[in-house]
């Protein structure tokens, strides 16, 4: 008896020790991309290869609109806007708005029913870079996880130029430029405050405004965030001071 309780208890430990070893492996794994991602761009990521199958489900030679530009190269119009529309204090936290996640979890509450996430620029690049849509409490424990790894090794710059790179702008669409180019016909850099505005007003629900362009929501949205645009701050580039430090300027609206 003694001898099977034994049995039992090294099997438990070896059980924990086998689960634990393949946790840390998924997460320095993790971490390996996030660390190559911080100097090159992502080619593809999770969201892509799901919408991807999605389309090649009807559409096998359905191909992703997607291409990167540098941070230098997308307006600052778009910046501003999707700043103003997704995460207003993206500058000044350290990837989680707990103000935000409160007032979120509260509209949730009164509703309901799920009508608010509450997450920032940070934890949507997590998700969109290596997670799947769905709301579950191990996805969003994952989200978090890989959120500090994007704040502790990349600047708030490279962050916020890699989410406008890959987030979905439309059916098949990914990213400022081809966003911009589907849109406008014009390249990310040369948007106007007016649709840089309805660019991101669009991101919430974008495969749904892509065939609803005229949508009353969307266009009450995008007046919204013209209106509170000129407020945005935004992260720009570092930049060598007569002393030979390095400084970083946030922008705030002209």
């Amino acid at each position: 008896m003694m001898r099977a309780f034994r049995l039992a208890v090294r099997l438990l430990k070896w059980g924990i020790l086998l689960v634990v070893g393949l946790f840390l492996m998924v997460q320095l794994w993790f971490f390996g991309w996030v660390f190559w991602w911080k100097y090159t761009p992502p080619e593809e990521t999770r969201f892509m290869r799901l919408r991807l199958a999605e389309l090649r489900a009807t559409r096998p030679e359905a191909e992703l609109q997607y291409r990167w530009v540098s941070y230098a190269n997308i307006s600052p119009q778009l910046k501003r806007a999707l700043i103003a529309a997704e995460d207003a204090h993206f500058v000044e936290h350290e990837g989680f708005d707990w103000e935000g996640i409160q007032q979120a979890m509260q509209k949730n509450e009164k509703k309901g029913r799920f009508v608010a996430g509450g997450s920032t620029i940070s934890q949507q690049l997590a998700k969109n870079l290596f997670l799947s849509p769905d709301r579950s409490l191990p996805r969003k424990g994952q989200e978090a996880i890989i959120t500090l790894m994007l704040e502790t090794l990349w600047d708030k710059e490279r962050i916020f130029e890699v989410y406008l790179n890959v987030i979905e702008w439309g059916n098949g669409v990914f990213g400022a430029e081809a966003a911009a180019q589907h849109y406008y016909r014009k390249s990310a850099a040369r948007l106007n405050a007016a649709e840089a505005a309805k660019l991101a007003a669009l991101v919430p629900n974008p495969r749904y405004y892509d065939t609803h362009r005229n949508a009353k929501g969307l266009a009450r949205k995008t007046s919204i965030l013209l209106k509170r645009m000129s407020a945005s701050q935004t992260p720009e580039p570092i930049r060598e001071t007569a002393k030979g430090t390095e400084t970083r300027r946030t922008a705030i609206g002209d």
